[in-house]
């Protein structure tokens, strides 16, 4: 892609070290859309978040879904939240759908874990993988005056291009049995 090309998001501008990676490529996710509408053959759409954010949150038409992490039924205090464990096999799932020269633009909820398999998948050879640093649901809104105080719903694909509930089982990462039964060996269940 050259300079002329670039989305204007890929400047330096600034973003917290949980959004940056480093490819250095961002975008927002309505830059994203526009993309991916512009040449949908050579740009796709990699969403990372966890199988059940996919399907009950929605997602972009057209996005593979490959988690990057599994939900880790652990209470953190520290963080009001539960945890989750990076998925062992994430790069292979990847690889087995996409070419480490593929153009791709991912996301997660709002940037952060996008922004960490985007670091993996550097390391594992692919060059050009632009973070949505606003991911799907977007950042929060910050009036305190506001119903939506503290919801995503600033930003992000969801409120900014067009997502569906509609499921393609091609699209949607589902663990073999063997991956099954090693991931509920890993969760206690």
């Amino acid at each position: 892609m050259s300079e002329q090309e670039k989305p204007a998001s890929q400047s330096n501008r600034q973003l917290p070290p949980a959004k940056q990676t480093s490819l250095g490529l961002y975008v927002t996710a309505a830059e994203a859309y526009e993309m991916w509408k512009a040449d949908p053959e050579r740009v796709k759409v990699l969403d990372v978040r966890m199988v059940e954010e996919y399907v009950f949150l929605g997602h972009a038409e057209g996005a593979v879904n490959v988690p990057v992490a599994f939900p880790k039924y652990e209470w953190r205090p520290d963080r009001r939240t539960y945890g989750f464990e990076i998925n062992p096999d994430f790069i292979d799932h990847v690889k087995a759908v996409f070419e480490p020269g593929d153009t791709i633009v991912a996301m997660c909820r709002s940037g952060g874990r996008s922004a960490a398999a985007i670091n993996m998948l550097a390391k594992a050879g692919f060059t050009t993988i632009y973070n949505i640093i606003d991911g799907f649901e977007g950042d929060t809104v910050d009036d305190p005056e506001s119903v939506f105080h503290g919801k995503r719903m600033k930003n992000g694909w969801k409120n900014s291009a067009p997502w569906t509930y509609n499921l393609d089982p091609a699209l949607v990462w589902i663990p073999t049995g063997e991956e099954l039964e090693k991931l509920r060996s890993t969760l206690d269940v």
